[in-house]
């Protein structure tokens, strides 16, 4: 037993949250198969508890039997934990434990810290992770009681306040998952202006990040925001606003449609429309937008708003022949070179998990194969009604990629490299290049 825990002491930190999300993964599918789980007469596969358990702990929404009818109140609140500590990653949710204990967290706990909230050093971490898990907890419960008076409309009062709880941390987190049963999302409530924003707005400030949300109340003015935050939010927005305008003129629909749906496939999952009926130009500005995702340090998944906006200014310093900046602050090479590595990844993962997909499942259309492949990596949980009727093989292939997709690719493929930075360079030379 010592050398199995000095092992795990050794391990690096992004070996142990992989681990500790595959753990995580693993039991919430052992529990999610108890019968205590499961409405009466309902029987479900280890597979499909694995797809749902893998789905919720990576905040995805994908799913293969539908939740509402599927699970009792005992499995939805543990579709609500493995959601809620898949949002804030089981590191936090672990520390947290500690400190509501009055447990001091240890250095290794600070390392684990440091990690999963990427940020660049220890100072203040236990402090920011306090202000990470009141920030969660203010938003969920006002999302709570926003959403309430729309369901206890269609539900008994006491089902109507699980209901608003169990969707208003699913909203938060990004993971789009609903008890309301059906297989029909919130396609019921698609004229409900009320809950449409309600919703939309807890998936944008759940997408946008920690870091981001306690800039912009400590400082309270774009000018002073750091520039992460300033890229984030402009990023944010223009997605926001270009999404809208294109769903609004190519399917036709109203304007809080348009707009819920430009901020769903930004790694949410809930869906007001079919998605199936969507036309060829609306399911491609979709997958556009679920493979961006959201931002880094925040609930969601893809490459992340940051990526993209950097490799955009690259393409703009590289026709303008200007150094490489914005906001008036330069990006460094380092930043650079990292958001083409972390796209050139996804990319790869992208299209061999669409040509796998395609080997398994011959009998679907390739926009739909390719729509759920990028559901799954960029952890948005859309679907166009294939993911029930997929083979076994296609769903661990989905689980494999709703993995990925959360932790990164980066740091997937990387976490078994450890070797040192170089300092010989080889002698440089130009090659012709367009």
């Amino acid at each position: 037993m010592k050398h199995i825990l000095r092992f795990i002491k050794n391990q690096p930190p992004a070996r142990l949250i992989v681990a500790g999300f595959f753990l995580i993964i693993l039991t919430g599918a052992c529990f999610l198969m108890l019968p205590v789980s499961l409405r009466p007469g309902v029987h479900t596969s280890f597979l499909d508890a694995l797809f749902t358990a893998t789905s919720a702990t990576c905040v995805t929404g994908l799913v293969t039997v539908d939740p509402g009818d599927t699970y009792t109140v005992f499995g939805r609140v543990i579709l609500a934990l493995l959601i809620q500590t898949g949002g804030l990653g089981f590191t936090s949710m672990g520390a947290g434990l500690m400190l509501a204990t009055r447990r001091r967290v240890g250095f290794k706990s600070r390392l684990l810290l440091k990690e999963a909230l990427n940020v660049d050093n220890f100072r203040g971490i236990v402090r920011l992770l306090k202000a990470i898990l009141l920030t969660t907890l203010i938003f969920e419960t006002v999302g709570a009681l926003l959403s309430f008076p729309v369901f206890v409309r269609d539900y008994p009062p006491l089902e109507a306040v699980g209901i608003s709880i169990f969707h208003s941390i699913s909203s938060f987190n990004n993971a789009g998952f609903d008890i309301l049963g059906g297989g029909q999302s919130l396609i019921p409530y698609q004229n409900d202006i009320l809950l449409n924003l309600v919703t939309g707005g807890l998936i944008i400030f759940g997408g946008l990040g920690f870091l981001v949300i306690l800039d912009v109340l400590r400082n309270r003015s774009f000018r002073k925001l750091t520039l992460h935050s300033k890229v984030v939010i402009s990023t944010t927005l223009t997605l926001l606003i270009a999404g809208t305008l294109v769903f609004r003129f190519t399917e036709h629909m109203p304007w809080i449609g348009a707009f819920f749906n430009s901020v769903t496939p930004r790694t949410a999952g809930f869906a007001t429309y079919p998605i199936n009926e969507f036309s060829h130009a609306g399911l491609f500005v979709m997958i556009l937008l679920m493979f961006i995702g959201a931002s880094p340090g925040s609930t969601g998944g893809g490459i992340k708003t940051s990526t993209f906006f950097i490799l955009i200014q690259t393409m703009r310093s590289a026709l303008n022949k200007r150094h490489m900046g914005a906001f008036h602050r330069s990006i460094s090479p380092e930043n650079t070179s990292r958001a083409f590595l972390i796209t050139q990844l996804s990319l790869s993962v992208v299209l061999i998990g669409t040509f796998l997909l395609c080997l398994l499942e011959p009998s679907f259309e390739m926009r739909q194969l390719l729509f759920e492949v990028v559901s799954a990596f960029g952890t948005a949980g859309l679907s166009t009604g294939i993911t029930a009727n997929l083979h076994a093989a296609s769903k661990l292939l989905l689980i494999f990629l709703m993995f990925i997709g959360r932790l990164g690719a980066f740091t997937i493929i990387t976490m078994w490299i450890e070797r040192p930075e170089q300092n010989a360079r080889y002698t440089e030379e130009s090659i012709t290049i367009g």
